[in-house]
C-alpha cells in the first residue's frame, strides 16, 4: 500500500490543492483549513453545503507568505497573515467557538463581493487552536477549521467499490480527504487503529460522517439530483444513523509526506 494522493485546503470548504509533498504537524497538513470565512454578523462559518460559490473560490500560497484568493470575475487579492493576538473575532463553527484573527477589511470586501453577503476571513494560529470533540484523541490533538479532526484518510478501494455500485464515477474530492491510499480492499481502512507513512504514525480515531456535502461537484457545485453518493451509501455505510465513509486521523510527530510513500498497517 501507498499515499497516492495528498490534498490540503487552506480556506475551508474552499477549491482543493493537490500536492506532491507536504509538512506536516499537530493540526494536520501545513496550511490545511487554517482560513475561515465566516458570517460578519455573528460569526457563524459558511461552507458550500450553503453557499455553494465558494467552489468557485482558490487558495493557494502566495508572495512573501501570503494567502492568495483568486475566483472568477474577481482580481486576485493577497491577503498577509495576521497577528496571532490582534483582531480577535469570534467564532463558531459546529458546536466550537473560539476566538482568532481577523484578516482585514480588503479580503472581507473580496469575499462578501464573492459570496453575496456581508462575511469576514478569519485565521487560526497554532495556539488558539481548538480540542478534537470530546472522547476522541488525546489532549496535544488539535485541530485548526476542520469539521473536527486534522486529517481525513479515505481508500482507493472503497471509492471505486461505491462507483461500482453507484454505476458511474464519483470525483473522490467529492469527500475531501487529505491522504488517499492506494493498494488496500474496499473499506479496509475501517479496521484500522494505527498506521505508519514514511516516518510518521497516525492514530485512526473514528469515522467520518457524511453528508449534503458529497452531493456537490467539486469544480462547479452543482448538485446531483438523484442525491448521489449519498444515496447508495445510505443503503450499506449507514450506522445507528449515520452514513460514514474514510477516516478520521490525528498524528504523532512533525514530519513530511510525499505521494509514493509506503503506508504499513500497525495495529
Amino acid at each position: 500500500m501507498f499515499l497516492s494522493e495528498l490534498y490540503r485546503y487552506p480556506v475551508k470548504s474552499a477549491q482543493a490543492q493537490r500536492l506532491q509533498a507536504s509538512l506536516v504537524d499537530n493540526l494536520g497538513l501545513a496550511g490545511d483549513r487554517r482560513w475561515l470565512v465566516v458570517e460578519q454578523d455573528n460569526g457563524r462559518f459558511l461552507t458550500q453545503r450553503a453557499w455553494p460559490q465558494l467552489s468557485q473560490l482558490k487558495a493557494g500560497e502566495g508572495e512573501a507568505g501570503t494567502l492568495l484568493l483568486e475566483a472568477p470575475g474577481l482580481p486576485a487579492l493577497h491577503v498577509k497573515v495576521p497577528p496571532a493576538d490582534d483582531g480577535l473575532r469570534g467564532v463558531t463553527i459546529w458546536r466550537d467557538t473560539l476566538r482568532v484573527p481577523d484578516a482585514g477589511d480588503e479580503a472581507a470586501a473580496w469575499l462578501s463581493q464573492l459570496l453575496g453577503k456581508p462575511v469576514r476571513l478569519v485565521h487560526c494560529p497554532a495556539h488558539r487552536a481548538r480540542y478534537l470533540p470530546s472522547g476522541y484523541g488525546l489532549n496535544s490533538d488539535r485541530a485548526a477549521f476542520p469539521d473536527g479532526f486534522p486529517l481525513l484518510l479515505i481508500g482507493e478501494g472503497s471509492l471505486q467499490e461505491l462507483n461500482r455500485r453507484i454505476g458511474r464515477p464519483m470525483e473522490m474530492l467529492r469527500f475531501r480527504p487529505n491522504l488517499v491510499v492506494q493498494g488496500a480492499e474496499p473499506f479496509a481502512e475501517d479496521g484500522w487503529k494505527r498506521i505508519r507513512i514514511g516516518g510518521l504514525e497516525f492514530r485512526l480515531l473514528k469515522p467520518s460522517v457524511r453528508c449534503i456535502f458529497t452531493t456537490l461537484d467539486p469544480e462547479t457545485g452543482a448538485r446531483s439530483p438523484d442525491r448521489e453518493p449519498l444515496t447508495t451509501l445510505k443503503t450499506f455505510r449507514e450506522r445507528e444513523g449515520d452514513i460514514l465513509f474514510g477516516q478520521n486521523l490525528a498524528v504523532d510527530g512533525c514530519g513530511r509526506l510525499e505521494v509514493g510513500m509506503k503506508v504499513e498497517v500497525l495495529e
